[in-house]
């Protein structure tokens, strides 16, 4: 291979890792701005927006569009590297309120007898 073959592999290379890191930073800054806005959404979408505004430009980022409906906040971040600015949408909210998901109450335990301790078992002292 030439010199001039290497370089132009070379800045592909390059270029593709800026992609991937500018995409990376957007995501990483989307899902915490999501997670921001969702604390707040009981407060109202201006206070659940603004927090994740905030949270968006501690991370190099900058909030495109934000919205809250009930307990769910839907947020799309757009982060700077290079030439790449990717956008990457991101949504945050309690678990129950994602359909679909599992019922969050706790786990029963079952009625009886406890069962025996460690000194019980081995028939050693308590």
């Amino acid at each position: 291979m030439t010199t001039a073959t290497l370089c132009a592999v070379f800045a592909v290379v390059l270029a593709l890792g800026q992609v991937m890191v500018a995409r990376h930073r957007a995501g990483g800054a989307a899902d915490l701005a999501a997670l921001a806005a969702a604390d707040r959404a009981l407060q109202g979408p201006g206070e659940a927006c603004g927090a994740a505004e905030e949270v968006a430009a501690a991370q190099g980022a900058v909030v495109v569009r934000c919205t809250v409906r009930g307990e769910i906040a839907d947020v799309t971040a757009r982060a700077s590297f290079g030439p790449y600015e990717p956008a990457v949408r991101s949504r945050a909210g309690p678990s129950a309120a994602a359909p679909g998901s599992p019922d969050p109450s706790p786990p029963t335990v079952p009625e009886g007898p406890a069962p025996p301790g460690p000194a019980e078992r081995t028939g050693g002292v308590r």
